[in-house]
């Protein structure tokens, strides 16, 4: 049986919620090191997984290890 998937996210606990697209998707943040800016790579949770010296560099990162990059709001 096939659930409509508006009815399987209301559905889903706060902690399977909190891991969707953690192996899938990841974005960057600026942030100043040492008085100079990087941009950091982060996983969907949010962790900090790698700096970079462009935003450019960083996107590209991500992609080449098959996630999506996606963008905040």
């Amino acid at each position: 049986m096939t659930t409509a998937p508006n009815t399987d996210l209301r559905q889903i606990s706060a902690q399977d919620f909190a891991m969707l697209g953690i192996t899938d998707i990841a974005y960057v943040r600026s942030k100043a090191v040492d008085e100079t800016i990087v941009f950091a790579i982060h996983s969907a949770d949010g962790n900090e997984v790698a700096q970079l010296p462009t935003r450019e560099a960083a996107i590209a990162t991500i992609i080449q290890n098959d996630l999506e990059p996606v963008g905040l709001q």
